[in-house]
């Protein structure tokens, strides 16, 4: 035990960092949530099969509008329209995520943090 007397781990004193690392976690957090406010207040749109079908959704990915021109709607193809629907879903969904990713990625600087979004 005598050669390892004084040791104090690393040598320097990280208890003096500890405050700066809390405010910039801090700083980052409440960067974080009024991006997220910013993102779910935004209202998106995302159309299919060339403006037949318009969906718009808010960043929170509430859908909040389905526009469906009235050519597209034939009871002999339901198909086709539930298809354009669901990419028109699909796509703005996507813009949502899109958003919140980059979003949060121009705060953290693209570390990826587990459980942050």
């Amino acid at each position: 035990m005598g050669k390892y007397k004084g040791f104090s781990g690393s040598g320097m004193n990280t208890n003096k960092n500890v405050p700066n690392v809390v405010k910039q976690a801090q700083k980052m957090q409440e960067q974080m949530e009024q991006i997220q406010a910013e993102i779910e207040a935004k209202e998106l749109e995302a159309t299919a099969g060339g403006g037949m079908v318009t969906v718009t959704a808010t960043g929170k990915k509430e859908i909040t509008g389905i526009k469906i021109k009235p050519e597209v709607v034939d009871p002999e193809d339901v198909e086709t329209l539930e298809d354009l629907i669901m990419v028109a879903v699909n796509d703005v969904i996507r813009q949502a995520d899109d958003m919140m990713n980059e979003g949060m990625s121009a705060i953290t600087g693209g570390i990826n943090i587990p459980g942050l979004f």
